[in-house]
């Protein structure tokens, strides 16, 4: 993590484009700031997905997570990939950029009656306050860069557009609001991949990598408090520590474990083009939400072993090991080239996914759960090991090789 240009920041810098392969580019403080914000509304789409489930809710409850949490997503997304290229660290981004924050905190504020009430007009609101200060970014930069400014206007017209589309499904009728938050979801996706055809912006692989890593790290984090948090309540409610001890070793195990596999690849490495660019970072949308969900559903077990809620032992259950199947999943995919998923040594974590769903059905899921995903740890640690020493070997043969010559 990098330090501001200044205390107080420039009062205007050009917002020219920033070189793809600047040396030592981290991440900043204000940026580590705007995850940190970012992840109460993470925290607010986290708890109400789990009062959700506790109350037997269950489809109601993953339909409004999975449209809460893209809210959440894309704006971090469009800004951490915005701000990877054209970060000037003056004055004016620094305030629209804490606009944005401002529009996070909103949008957490809506996040539950969203959820549990299907009122998206808070949420809404919150949204599009972030969306449009990112707008204004993306003007100045068509101001500053003429050789991408077709790009940048794209995406300031782009989004602007969408965000009308926005504020107008307020108005319509509530049968057309699910496919209406839809079309508008397509076409949110759509904007980056029209807008990058007319001149790509110079986002750093590296800072990339580091901030959705970092962000990764947050959302975890939120995962054990929410945990904590669980666990605090059925303790006060006098719930016996044995009656959850299996509980919270399986979950710190699994959380301890997610850890390690995603921290354990390569990222720069997948971000080699626009292409796979755009599905590594449009991807991390399940990796971030499922990360998030696992703290829900490890309170939603907490609930479920102390006698509360109305959910049955398999959709408890499956509120813990879904989610870090679709983790492990996603992680093992996004990382690893089509030649490597087709090995057989890569086996072990569609097998490692398999096994956790399978503890669904198990007395003690997120105990057995916590087992099998530290185990996974271990075999993949044993395998890079092994492709280290043949590599190894490959190169002592060579040099022999070479001089024997």
């Amino acid at each position: 993590m990098s330090q501001s240009h200044s205390a107080f920041g420039a009062w205007h810098r050009p917002m020219v484009a920033r070189l793809a392969g600047e040396e030592h580019r981290t991440a900043t403080t204000l940026e580590l700031f705007f995850d940190l914000c970012f992840v109460t509304a993470v925290a607010q789409a986290s708890g109400a997905f789990e009062h959700e489930l506790v109350e037997g809710h269950i489809a109601h409850g993953v339909l409004g997570y999975a449209m809460v949490f893209f809210a959440i997503w894309w704006a971090w997304m469009n800004f951490t990939w915005f701000a990877s290229a054209y970060d000037t660290d003056d004055v004016p981004y620094r305030l629209l950029t804490l606009v944005q924050i401002a529009g996070a905190l909103i949008l957490a504020a809506g996040a539950a009656e969203a959820l549990e009430h299907e009122d998206f007009t808070v949420i809404t609101w919150g949204y599009v306050v972030m969306r449009l200060a990112m707008v204004t970014q993306w003007l100045r930069a068509a101001r500053s860069d003429p050789e991408r400014r077709r790009c940048c206007l794209r995406y300031a017209t782009g989004i602007l557009i969408v965000q009308a589309g926005w504020v107008a499904r307020l108005a319509v009728p509530d049968d057309w609001g699910l496919p209406l938050f839809a079309v508008l979801v397509v076409a949110e996706l759509a904007v980056p991949v029209w807008a990058e055809s007319a001149g790509i912006t110079t986002w750093h692989p590296h800072h990339i990598a580091e901030r959705y890593g970092l962000f990764t790290l947050i959302v975890l984090g939120e995962t054990i408090t929410a945990a904590t948090v669980a666990v605090r309540t059925a303790l006060d409610d006098e719930a016996a520590l044995g009656d959850i001890a299996t509980l919270v070793i399986g979950g710190l195990l699994t959380v301890f474990a997610l850890w390690w596999l995603y921290f354990a690849q390569n990222a720069p490495s997948r971000l080699t083009g626009l292409r796979s660019a755009i599905l590594w970072g449009y991807g991390h949308y399940a990796v971030f939400a499922s990360a998030a969900a696992v703290g829900a559903g490890l309170a939603v077990g907490v609930a479920h072993t102390t006698g509360h809620g109305h959910l049955s032992d398999r959709a408890a259950a499956a509120a813990f090991t879904v989610p870090v199947a679709v983790f492990i999943t996603l992680v093992w995919l996004l990382h690893h080239r089509g030649e490597e998923l087709r090995s057989r040594n890569d086996l072990i974590h569609p097998v490692a996914v398999l096994a956790v769903l399978a503890m669904t059905f198990t007395p003690g899921p997120v105990l057995a759960t916590g087992i099998i995903a530290a185990a996974l740890v271990a075999a993949t640690l044993v395998v890079a090991a092994r492709a280290r020493g043949g590599a190894d070997l490959s190169e002592a043969g060579a040099k022999t090789g070479r001089a024997e010559g």
